[in-house]
């Protein structure tokens, strides 16, 4: 098309021969701008409609956290972001996976959303290939958290207790894949200690065991293990995050001694593969904006998570990272959620 109004033009006086050849390199730069430029896509300004954004069970972290987010990116953006609620997180992925790539649907969970695939037969969704990291949103790690009865107040002297008397000290944990489940098979089998699960149907009940002393040891979110903590209900040995937290202030690293030992729950932001990048692109800058603001940060700490903002391709690396170390532990643990 472009050559025949080319030729066209050419037809005219060679006087003007220059500068139609300006103009039509002015048109071609312009439709390029268009189609690739900054978040816009056939000269409309992305977003022109509002934001679908599919996030964990309402009243959760995770919803708490992305409505936080969704209200702020509609300021900046101009239009709504509406948050859509789905317990489980594949049904979240299913339906983001099968989304235009258009930059208004967007998916924010957890690490269950791309580890469930690990754990059960069909999981209709590919978490690397269908999907396109924009950025962590949020680190929170689990507290290794004991009953008083328990002759132990380091995690060293837990070890050596769990050792002395194999599969005798039980913990409390919430749903199969769930990061009290997985925080405790990823210290047993780093630690090659024996400790006996208790399944519970959720976070709450299974905190309820270890304060009456059904169970011995448990894996919490800081939000709750602190809280018990000031009490004095339960004990805290060791917080699950590579570095120290300010959700635990004062509690050291499970890292410390053992080398390596990390669990966090991270919630990241994706959007459908395919998504251009320049849509990508502006997402991650807006929001990187979002997460630096006193007040942002201060909010997700009040929910129970540390601000992370990284870049695609850390946000991409991390899950990558984790698929391959959690990946051993549900494989030789068994693990499945069927």
């Amino acid at each position: 098309m472009y050559h025949y109004l080319y030729r066209c033009l050419m037809q005219g006086g060679k006087g003007n021969k220059m500068m139609l050849k300006k103009s039509i390199i002015a048109v071609v730069l312009s439709v390029g701008m268009m189609v690739f430029g900054g978040g816009t896509v056939f000269g409309q300004a992305y977003p022109q409609k509002p934001i679908h954004l599919f996030a964990a069970e309402a009243g959760g972290a995770g919803d708490v956290l992305s409505r936080i987010i969704a209200e702020e990116l509609a300021a900046k953006l101009g239009q709504r972001v509406l948050v859509e609620n789905r317990g489980g997180g594949v049904i979240a992925g299913e339906i983001v996976s099968k989304a235009n790539p258009d930059g208004y649907t967007l998916l924010a969970y957890f690490n269950s959303f791309w580890l469930m695939p690990l754990m059960r037969s069909h999981v209709p969704y590919d978490p690397i290939k269908d999907f396109v990291p924009i950025t962590c949103l949020s680190m929170s790690p689990q507290v290794l958290v004991v009953h008083p009865k328990v002759a132990a107040n380091s995690v060293k002297e837990l070890i050596a207790l769990a050792k002395a008397k194999p599969g005798a000290l039980n913990y409390s944990s919430a749903a199969t894949g769930t990061g009290s489940h997985l925080s405790a098979e990823l210290f047993k089998s780093m630690s090659k200690t024996d400790m006996t699960r208790v399944a519970y149907k959720g976070i709450a009940s299974a905190f309820t065991a270890l304060l009456s002393g059904e169970t011995e040891v448990m894996f919490s979110v800081p939000t709750t293990a602190m809280a018990q903590v000031k009490t004095g209900k339960v004990k805290a040995l060791g917080v699950s995050s590579i570095k120290p937290s300010a959700l635990a202030a004062g509690v050291p690293t499970i890292a410390a001694t053992i080398p390596g030992y990390e669990v966090t729950a991270n919630l990241m932001l994706f959007a459908p593969a395919g998504t251009p990048a320049a849509i990508v692109k502006k997402l991650h800058q807006e929001i990187s904006q979002i997460l630096k603001k006193p007040e942002v940060k201060a909010k997700f700490l009040n929910a129970g998570a540390e601000v992370v903002g990284s870049t695609p391709e850390e946000a991409a690396a991390f899950i990558k990272a984790e698929l391959g170390s959690m990946g051993k532990v549900i494989k030789d643990a068994n693990i499945r959620d069927e």
